[in-house]
């Protein structure tokens, strides 16, 4: 049987509003997260992400009542991410209705967490978040070109795009699911909030090394953007904000375009 592929709006929050930027960057308001979370349930989205942009690098918690409040108004599955540590942050978020726990800069600096998480949660619970960007390098001794040539590798960055880690993304895909991950939510920072489309390279070499469910995320302004990380990265699911927040296209009209390129949905 063919597995269907997955729409996934997403919600980044801060100080309890959605907002959409640039490069992580030149964030302007978008609208209430429970009022679009409800809509976007009742249009037949897969599933929804929240992820509080800001708790990781104010070194705080996800905000938990406004967690609850989205999830009191959806009937979709749900993935909470932003200022998770440990195992307590991810019992709290769980608890506040979440159905999985997204981690990005707690992982990398405690990687031991998502063995624990999964060992406590289940892998399928796990959702670590990786937000890459192409570092161009010629002595990094990775062997990926670009079309004029420039070698580069794909960088890990934490705190909400703010800090270089030095990690290779494709390195940490793979040691985060032999840790625990059970799902991957890739993000490219240089196509973020572009509309140019998705980074199909590195969503294509990132499905490539993992065995678990690749979201890709990043760039997305149109539905021929998602059905070509579809057909050209075979990723899982294709995660999208601006297009949905700005009511450029909706949910529904987006699955059926897919479903017209011949890419399986569920409708």
């Amino acid at each position: 049987m063919t597995l269907t592929k997955r729409v996934i709006p997403c919600l980044d929050v801060r100080d309890g509003r959605v907002v959409k930027g640039l490069h992580f960057e030149s964030i302007r308001d978008a609208g209430d997260p429970v009022g679009l979370a409800k809509r976007y349930s009742d249009e037949g989205a897969d599933e929804l992400v929240f992820l509080d942009i800001t708790a990781s690098d104010e070194r705080r918690q996800t905000i938990r009542d406004l967690v609850r409040s989205v999830a009191s108004v959806i009937d979709i599955p749900f993935t909470v991410g932003g200022g998770v540590k440990s195992v307590e942050d991810a019992r709290n978020i769980l608890l506040s209705g979440a159905d999985k726990v997204g981690i990005n800069t707690g992982a990398i600096k405690n990687p031991g967490v998502l063995t624990e998480l999964m060992e406590l949660f289940g892998r399928q619970c796990v959702v670590v978040a990786i937000d890459a960007k192409r570092n161009f390098d010629v002595s990094s001794g990775k062997n990926v070109f670009s079309e004029d040539g420039k070698k580069f590798w794909f960088e890990v960055f934490i705190y909400g795009g703010k800090q270089a880690t030095g990690i290779d993304a494709i390195d940490w895909a793979k040691e985060a699911c032999r840790l625990g991950a059970g799902e991957i939510l890739l993000t490219s920072i240089d196509r973020d909030g572009t509309k140019d489309g998705y980074d199909l390279l590195l969503t294509g070499n990132i499905v490539e090394s993992v065995s678990v469910p690749v979201i890709a995320s990043g760039g997305c302004g149109s539905p021929d953007h998602m059905a070509e990380v579809f057909a050209e990265s075979d990723a899982d699911a294709a995660l999208a904000a601006s297009i949905f927040h700005y009511e450029t296209h909706g949910v529904r009209g987006v699955k059926s375009h897919l479903q017209k390129k011949g890419i399986p949905v569920r409708l």
